[in-house]
């Protein structure tokens, strides 16, 4: 009896020795992330998939302060349209998520969508943890088609014949209660694409071409 009660004793203190072991590993695993400032948000989002577009989902090689989940907030400044998820997760970019940022910054003048570069996407979230934001980015222009971008060229001389606008890879944005000389400095220390700064039309233009300044 006696040996069977000691039997029973050893098999309860391994299934709790056990379960202490799995509940340090979920306590210490939820302690990188919040050390790291990285925390799971996610959004009721509408999935697009009208034209099918196909984006490439593998993630570049990870760096050592990477944060595992990656979360932007998005305000489009003509379409009213809000837009605040989640678009990369554990070294993957999710594709669900791109699809809905590649039409919230489609050409609102004609519709037409395409698909934004991951990199300007990372560029923007950077930029977002430099700066502190809980804000949304108010988008002035996301992707151009070719037709907008040249009726534009048109009538201003700001913007390039050959914009990156028209490759998914340029935006141009403004956050409320943040001065765009702010965001352009804080652009600058990231020294990652094209930085350009509009002080008279109040908003910061991003780029994932070569690091450049105007």
């Amino acid at each position: 009896m006696n040996k069977q009660i000691i039997k029973n004793t050893k098999i309860d203190e391994d299934i709790t020795i056990a379960s202490r072991r799995k509940f340090l590993k979920k306590l210490a695993y939820g302690s990188v992330l919040a050390l790291s400032g990285c925390g799971v948000e996610t959004a009721v989002v509408r999935h697009v998939g009208r034209h099918g577009f196909t984006q490439q989902t593998q993630a570049p090689a990870p760096y050592l302060h990477s944060p595992g989940y990656k979360t932007l907030s998005f305000e489009h400044t003509h379409t009213g349209e809000k837009l605040k998820l989640t678009y990369f997760e554990r070294g993957n970019y999710i594709e669900d998520a791109l699809q809905e940022i590649n039409y919230l910054l489609r050409d609102f003048r004609t519709d037409d969508i395409h698909p934004i570069d991951t990199a300007l996407l990372d560029q923007l979230f950077d930029l977002k943890q430099t700066l502190g934001l809980n804000k949304p980015f108010h988008i002035i222009s996301g992707y151009r088609s070719p037709f907008t971008n040249a009726q534009l060229h048109k009538h201003s001389h700001g913007v390039a014949k050959q914009s990156f606008h028209m490759q998914g890879r340029a935006i141009d944005i403004r956050v409320e209660g943040v001065s765009s000389k702010m965001i352009r400095n804080a652009a600058l220390t990231l020294a990652q694409g094209g930085v350009g700064y509009y002080p008279r039309s109040n908003f910061v233009h991003l780029d994932s071409g070569r690091f450049r300044t105007w």
